[in-house]
């Protein structure tokens, strides 16, 4: 792979460039929450900060949230920059790490871009793209320093209970290595109500962020859970990438937090019913093979006949519809739809996306 490919992120050039249309099922976050819902004063920001490693108040809503004591955390800018510290502080060149197949591009190519060696564990369709943890075993060697995964998983959004977790983390220590769990998607899991990844092992990483499950992805407020010394190991990398972060977003963080109760509330009722409609449309629509939704922002169809490139294509030329293709997460014949936008919109994307299936040969 060239130099050039190593240093770039193809799914994220898409996304920024190729893949805006009316109706919008690529987007994987929820419909963006406004900073008036925020109840937000002027009174409430500055943009002049105290400096140092993290804003003390942020940190501590961040371990209340996770459960943990403030020397855990380390703030970050979104989750993607978070599994880029963690990355980093974690491996070296050459290092071998197993990631899960199928899986979010970018965490592919950030391992790449670090010289990682990696290997690949399935997670399977056919098994609801659940993690087989006797299919893991093996893959586990004395050269192993990383095991990485996502929950709930992108791009199925297949949930991992706590219990697994254990597993996987047990697997990893027996060989000397550390788990990391990008949970951004995790919060959707409403009725699991899980606790952060970070504390099924004592050799776990967990990454997340506001972004994608509260709709403020304009806050970039992520973070990294990792035992106290390994977190201070992060902060100091934190300088080669954002040595300060902007302090107003660091304000509004802290006020999110508080209201977090109310905005989870506001996630769940409009996924509830985007979930409702999207699990209707995998049952009339016989073109696709699809597990039936339960949690989360995202879902990944399989096309039964004809190209999903085709279908994309199709899709924005004639019904200025977009979902993303399976070619990014290493499935072609799949899509993911992105869910959690608004209810009205999917409403009217969903049978643009079903007349599109026809046109390309599966009757729906």
């Amino acid at each position: 792979m060239s130099r050039e490919r190593l240093m770039s992120s193809e799914y994220m050039h898409w996304v920024k460039t190729a893949s805006q249309a009316r109706y919008d099922l690529v987007s994987s976050d929820l419909l963006h929450c406004p900073l008036s819902e925020l109840k937000v004063t002027l009174a409430d920001l500055e943009i002049n900060g105290p400096g140092g490693y993290g804003y003390q108040p942020l940190r501590e809503a961040l371990a209340r949230k996770c459960g943990v004591t403030p020397d855990c955390i380390v703030s970050s800018l979104g989750t993607s920059m978070a599994n880029h510290i963690a990355f980093a502080a974690l491996i070296q060149p050459g290092d071998e790490v197993l990631l899960e197949h199928p899986t979010y591009e970018l965490l592919l190519s950030t391992l790449r871009y670090l010289g990682a060696s990696v290997r690949r564990f399935h997670r399977r369709p056919e098994n609801g793209f659940l993690i087989d943890t006797d299919e893991l075993t093996p893959l586990v060697t004395s050269k192993t320093k990383l095991i990485v995964l996502t929950n709930l998983h992108n791009p199925s959004s297949a949930f991992t209970d706590e219990g697994t977790l254990r597993r996987v983390s047990e697997l990893a220590s027996a060989a000397g290595a550390h788990l990391l769990v990008d949970e951004v998607y995790a919060d959707a899991a409403f009725g699991e109500r899980p606790r952060s990844a970070f504390h099924a092992g004592s050799n776990v990483v967990a990454t997340n962020s506001l972004t994608k499950v509260y709709g403020l992805s304009g806050l970039r407020c992520g973070w990294i859970v990792a035992s106290p010394p390994l977190a201070a190991r992060m902060w100091r990398l934190t300088d080669l990438f954002h040595s300060t972060p902007a302090h107003m977003a660091e304000l509004v963080s802290v006020i999110a937090l508080r209201e977090l109760d109310r905005l989870a509330a506001r996630s769940q009722s409009l996924l509830a019913a985007n979930t409702t409609l999207v699990n209707e449309f995998f049952t009339s629509c016989k073109a696709l093979t699809a597990v039936t939704h339960r949690y989360g922002l995202v879902a990944f169809p399989k096309l039964n006949r004809g190209s999903v490139d085709s279908l994309c294509s199709l899709l924005r030329k004639e019904y200025a519809t977009s979902v993303a293709p399976g070619k990014f997460f290493e499935m072609p014949e799949y899509f993911r739809i992105g869910i959690g936008r608004e209810t009205s919109m999917l409403a009217e994307a969903l049978p643009r996306l079903k007349s599109a299936l026809e046109e390309v040969g599966g009757k729906g």
